[in-house]
């Protein structure tokens, strides 16, 4: 395929703009991304909106340069397992169906992973159109979260079968792009020729410096309090709160306090676990993207967990929207989590281990007593995200492997 112009992409992704879930903006984003860098891009998700499957959006339309085109879907609930099921197969068929349409003619082909199993896209497409390059933009890792969850047993049937779907549809891309080289550990094992890049999700907000505390926003959520930590964002099945309600406890007579700002299918669960323990933790409203900044900026620390099962299954975008509020992180999960080795390696925040809460609470309070430490650290995780994680850098690096594939 030679040198062109305007190369063409169609990306594939359940939800689009203007759905507000974190990975439809960000696949909204890329899409718009690539129409700035020269190419034509058309992106196919569902006519039902994400947060209300009653409401519906237009079949075609128009967004930043992208040609949005979406499929007709039954209502059938998102939040039920039959009809997580019954969408992932709908949505996959329809977008096999596309490789049938001659006036559909991308020379790259972009797949998520929303609905579940989505990669297997690339079997039909991979059979029906060769001349399409075919790419891979993992978010989650199936059958492996669903094992994860308890929901499949590790050696059953079920997961065998999944599994040998899965290694079909990874040998069938060109490129595979992962979130983290847990991740990418993890779809190594499939045995893919295809290229792998890690390219990471940016935040949903950049601002140009550390992001000052609005005093309002500081005080809605944490009071008076010296020290704020905040967990912000959903809250599932993958996530976990040991430690963090023990912390909450032994930091309050310090002047420190623990919100969370959730919503997600393990909040009813999170609020129980509280309530039992009786521990100090507040809970607050969760926030649109009208609300994002004032929320992620109001916070000294932010909070990211994940379960250690859950490992390379999925990569907590918690941990960008942190750093580039200038924001610094206590991550709560395994040690061969990427988020532990970035923590770590580049110094932006600290690590929750449940058997020495104590001596984190110290080292947290001592901390946050030193106004000259605390700029110190809110800049330096600034820096650090538009060194390595931002928006720019981001999709440039996702236009220069593209283009490499269409030999541009």
């Amino acid at each position: 395929m030679g040198a062109c112009e305007h190369p063409t992409a169609l990306v594939l992704y359940h939800y689009l703009y203007p759905d507000d879930v974190v990975s439809a903006i960000l696949f909204s984003e890329l899409s718009a991304g690539l129409v700035q860098r020269g190419w034509h891009v058309t992106a196919s998700s569902s006519n039902r909106a994400w947060h209300n499957d009653r409401e519906t959006y237009p079949r075609r339309s128009t967004w930043n340069g992208v040609e949005l085109r979406r499929v007709w879907r039954p209502r059938l609930r998102q939040a039920s397992a039959l009809g997580r099921v019954a969408n992932a197969i709908w949505m996959i068929s329809a977008w096999s169906l596309l490789a049938l349409n001659r006036r559909v003619n991308p020379q790259v082909l972009i797949v998520g992973t929303d609905p579940i199993l989505s990669p297997v896209v690339s079997i039909v497409w991979k059979f029906l159109r060769p001349d399409v390059r075919l790419v891979h933009w993992c978010f989650d890792l199936y059958p492996e979260a669903a094992i994860a969850d308890g929901v499949l047993a590790e050696k059953s049937l079920a997961a065998r079968l999944f599994q040998w779907l899965m290694q079909r549809s990874y040998r069938s891309f060109d490129l595979i792009v992962d979130i983290g080289s847990c991740m990418r550990n993890r779809l190594l094992r499939y045995g893919s020729e295809a290229t792998h890049a890690t390219i990471v999700p940016w935040a949903l907000s950049e601002p140009d410096s550390p992001a000052p505390i609005p005093a309002s926003e500081r005080s809605k959520l944490f009071g008076n309090a010296k020290l704020g930590l905040l967990y912000a964002g959903s809250i599932g099945r993958a996530h976990t709160w040991r430690g963090i309600l023990e912390l909450a406890e032994i930091l309050l007579p310090t002047g420190g306090r623990v919100v969370f700002s959730v919503r997600g299918n393990a909040v009813e669960q999170l609020r129980r676990a509280v309530d039992a323990s009786k521990a100090p933790l507040g809970f607050a409203d969760f926030v649109g993207a009208e609300r994002l900044h004032a929320r992620l900026s109001a916070a000294d620390v932010h909070i990211v967990t994940l379960r250690d099962e859950w490992t390379g299954t999925v990569v907590p975008s918690k941990f960008f929207g942190a750093l580039a509020m200038g924001r610094p992180v206590l991550f709560a999960g395994s040690a061969d989590s990427v988020i532990y080795k970035w923590v770590k390696e580049m110094g932006v925040g600290w690590i929750l281990d449940p058997e020495r809460v104590e001596s984190l609470a110290i080292e947290l309070t001592q901390w946050s007593e030193s106004p000259e430490a605390k700029e110190r650290l809110f800049q330096h995780c600034h820096s650090v995200y538009h060194r390595e994680f931002s928006r720019a850098q981001a999709l440039e690096r996702w236009n220069c492997a593209l283009r490499s594939l269409v030999g541009d």
